[in-house]
């Protein structure tokens, strides 16, 4: 299964995603942002590549539906509703993903 992670910079929420969930159960993982000055900026290879996209914050779903929407027919797109409040790897940022995410699929414990 391939999970896409997708905050504003890609260098805090969905990094620290990409680097928890990556490998386990099987997943292939990548995260991406959606700002000019992202670390990876989102393309439409990351729609096309991912089975689930999961977005931090409401304003992520409407960037990407707004520049991506023939891409994201069919895909599974998910919000987290994470606000920018965490640095990378934050303890309890990580908790907060765990307990979002395994809403929709099993996640480590």
């Amino acid at each position: 299964m391939k999970l896409l992670f997708i905050c504003s910079r890609n260098k805090w929420r969905s990094l620290t995603a990409e680097k928890i969930f990556d490998g386990y159960n099987g997943y292939e993982v990548r995260s991406a942002g959606t700002e000019e000055g992202a670390r990876i900026k989102v393309t439409e290879g990351h729609i096309g590549w991912s089975d689930w996209i999961f977005v931090m914050e409401k304003k992520h779903t409407r960037r990407l539906i707004d520049k991506f929407p023939i891409s994201l027919k069919n895909k599974r797109l998910i919000c987290l509703d994470i606000p920018d409040d965490y640095q990378f790897m934050d303890e309890e940022l990580i908790e907060i993903l765990k307990s979002r995410v395994s809403e929709h699929i099993e996640v480590p414990e």
